[in-house]
């Protein structure tokens, strides 16, 4: 069996007026994230570290934002597009695990619906994905309400 590691990080600033789109799911919250798709950073990992993985590049080669056609596209479609990707290389998604960086809102009333969405969208158990959310304790950008960060980890595996 041959297996590949891949991670992924994405930022974006909250913008008011905007959806919160975090993981596929639209989560009640007076910002979101901006960004020239949905600006869903959890998703935004999760494919660099899948591309990272397969060493196929990063998430703004695949779909640049200078690119019209990607305006406002949903991090569901381009996750789905990147799970194509890793089928495609005669991979499987072994396992996930991802961090919700963000001071607000709380997301553990969320991370079982995030959870199920995102296996849903790659066809993998729920129990090879894992999602942990923390706070930045106030400090920086995303401590201060401006920003969510998200890292994503992924192992493929090749029999």
């Amino acid at each position: 069996m041959q297996y590949k590691i891949g991670i992924g990080y994405d930022i974006h600033r909250l913008e008011p007026g905007r959806p919160l789109f975090l993981g596929g799911v639209e989560i009640p919250y007076g910002k979101g994230l901006l960004g020239h798709s949905d600006g869903d950073a959890l998703i935004h990992a999760l494919c660099d570290a899948l591309l990272g993985a397969l060493a196929l590049g990063d998430i703004g080669e695949h779909f640049p934002d200078t690119d019209p056609k990607y305006k406002g596209i949903s991090g569901s479609r381009l996750l789905k597009t990147v799970k194509e990707l890793v089928d495609s290389n005669g991979y499987g998604i072994n396992n996930v695990d991802v961090v919700v960086i963000t001071q607000e809102p709380k997301l553990v009333p969320f991370k079982n619906k995030i959870k199920q969405t995102l296996c849903s969208l790659m066809n993998i158990r729920e129990d090879t994905l894992n999602i942990k959310a923390k706070t930045n304790e106030g400090l920086d950008a995303v401590g201060n309400k401006e920003a969510i960060a998200c890292y994503a980890a992924v192992s493929l595996i090749k029999s």
